[in-house]
């Protein structure tokens, strides 16, 4: 009995610049069956996108294919014409992308944009595509999907935007779902949520998933086969279990070897005096104005009170929603507070205090997305040198020097000075931000998602990288992320929150041993945890669990 051809077969494809000769792809070869969902994992920049993007002929003009083939369906997408690409895109084959507010058009309703696909790629009727689109906003989770379809993609968060996308996709029932690091923004329950989702409804049609992602947990608890690439090639593939509890090649290990890991408990001294003390913190954002009605303002922050002492690094977690960036930006001075006083070394912060100066100095933060809060124009030296603009302690030589110092310490050769941000690779934005916010050697760094859009590898160095200068420095930290994981392994003390509230607060250790809140073991549910096996491998885990090896959701199939 012969076995069933794959939907999709890629065979010996590389890939390169054209007018550089670059090779960017080399001589891949990878299957997709029906029904299977197919890993792919990588570092930045090591062809995952690229080749995903090949199977739909989205590559940009100046990338040619060198060798190789691209069958899907038994036919070569190589050799396909534009109009039967284009027929073949939505209708075939599927694609979700990592960042749903860019690939919503952000000018027209949801409606529309969902009705787009069933108007080019079927033959119902206007009342019989509303229908089938308010159908599959209600299968996604929408409350009211008829009042969603007028709506703009900029109303919704970024969890449910991914579940519009995901539905607009799964509305013509393609034979094949490109999912590109489809849940990387998303916090630990909205991204099980998503996956969840995309499972249960891919299944149903017995749909093919090609899962391009750098979280090796949700690959691993998600996926049946998985293609490990680096540098524009397969290392090695094989079904996700075995292939993660005994990796064969080196570089597999390496990523496995990159997750966070829980270090051992500081000891942090007491002091009388907090370096951040926040008291009854209420921030109340405007309402939007109708035309015959005033609307009531959103609270974004109720009655929130923490302290971080010095040389204390204190996670925020919490959902989407929750108010961690809020009370960040309201600490740093970025959002007025509507109740309630922060205070530094003992002392209240405000505009009109004769502090305000010297903590605004002292206070510096590291934004999620370096890239937006990077001046395009400027080049790096005078990125990381702005925010030594006021201190008039330093002359202009001893300012030139520090930057170069701080260069140094964040891993990044003086040449670095004359670059511009687009010249460089995330991590290593991420690491001039984290030099633009050190640089002055403040007292007091706000940390809002620094590693969240990196992979293991670059997480695994930029977060070794915060941990050494937090220890040489000794600045004190309010580390705001939805990455667990990551959590775990720098925070001294965390602090949860939901819905603008702190409902719990403890020592690292007590908050994910021992949670005492219902929503705290909600989000420490909500992800794998990949235990490691003294084999270079990795075993799929449950918190909370008798056996914490034990397989998760796929072994109760």
């Amino acid at each position: 009995m012969h076995e069933p051809r794959p939907i999709l077969d890629v065979r010996d494809l590389s890939l390169e610049v054209g007018r550089t000769g670059i090779q960017i792809l080399k001589h891949i070869s990878f299957n997709v069956n029906a029904g299977e969902i197919v890993g792919i994992v990588g570092e930045s920049g090591s062809g995952k996108s690229m080749a995903a993007r090949s199977i739909v002929a989205l590559n940009p003009p100046d990338i040619r294919r060198t060798s190789g083939s691209i069958r899907f369906e038994d036919r070569d997408i190589c050799t396909m014409s534009k109009r039967d690409l284009r027929a073949l895109r939505g209708a075939r084959v599927g694609m979700v992308f990592q960042e749903p507010m860019t690939s919503l058009n952000p000018s027209m309703t949801i409606g529309r944009q969902m009705e787009e696909g069933l108007r080019l790629h079927s033959r119902h009727t206007k009342r019989e595509r509303h229908r089938l689109i308010v159908d599959m906003l209600a299968r996604v989770g929408l409350n009211d999907p008829s009042t969603a379809l007028s709506a703009m993609p900029h109303h919704f968060s970024g969890g449910m935007r991914q579940r519009i996308m995901l539905a607009a996709m799964m509305l013509l029932k393609p034979a094949l779902l490109i999912a590109d690091e489809p849940t990387t923004a998303l916090d630990a329950v909205v991204q099980r949520d998503v996956l969840e989702l995309m499972v249960e409804l891919t299944r149903e049609n017995n749909t093919a998933v090609l899962m391009i992602s750098h979280d090796l947990a949700m690959v691993a608890t998600y996926s049946d086969r998985v293609v490990v690439m680096s540098q524009g090639e397969i290392v090695e593939q094989g079904e996700t279990q075995s292939l993660l509890e005994a990796p064969r090649h080196a570089y597999t290990g390496k990523l496995l070897s990159a997750l966070p890991q829980r270090m051992p408990a500081r000891a942090i001294e007491t002091t009388p005096v907090a370096r951040i003390e926040v008291d009854g913190l209420v921030v109340d954002y405007a309402a939007r104005q109708g035309l015959f009605r005033e609307g009531k303002p959103k609270r974004a922050l109720n009655g929130i009170s923490l302290n971080v002492m010095p040389g204390e690094v204190v996670a925020v977690v919490g959902g989407s929603g929750s108010g961690k960036t809020t009370l960040g930006r309201a600490i740093a001075g970025l959002i007025p507070p509507t109740e309630g006083q922060v205070l530094f070394n003992g002392d209240p912060i405000s505009p009109s205090s004769t502090n305000y100066g010297d903590y605004r100095v002292n206070c510096q933060m590291v934004f999620q997305d370096p890239y937006s809060s990077l001046d395009p124009r400027m080049k790096v030296a005078g990125l990381v040198g702005e925010a030594l603009r006021h201190r008039n302690d330093l002359s202009a030589g001893e300012k030139r020097l520090r930057v170069t110092e701080v260069l140094d310490e964040v891993g990044l050769a003086a040449s670095f000075a004359t670059r511009f941000p687009h010249q460089l690779s995330g991590g290593q934005r991420q690491r001039i931000a984290i030099a633009r916010a050190v640089v002055t050697r403040p007292q007091f760094v706000i940390a809002d998602e620094p590693v969240s859009a990196l992979d293991v590898t670059v997480r695994a160095q930029v977060l070794k990288l915060f941990a050494d200068l937090q220890r040489k420095h000794g600045f004190s930290c309010l580390f705001i992320s939805h990455d667990l994981a990551v959590v775990e392994q720098i925070a001294d003390r965390v602090i949860v929150m939901k819905r603008g509230v702190v409902v719990e607060q403890g020592s690292r250790d007590a908050i994910f041993d021992n949670p005492q809140h219902e929503y705290t073991r909600e989000l420490l549910q909500a992800i794998p945890t990949l235990v490691r096996t003294g084999h270079g491998g990795v075993k799929l885990g449950w918190r909370f669990d008798s056996d914490v090896l034990q397989a998760g959701p796929k072994a109760a199939e």
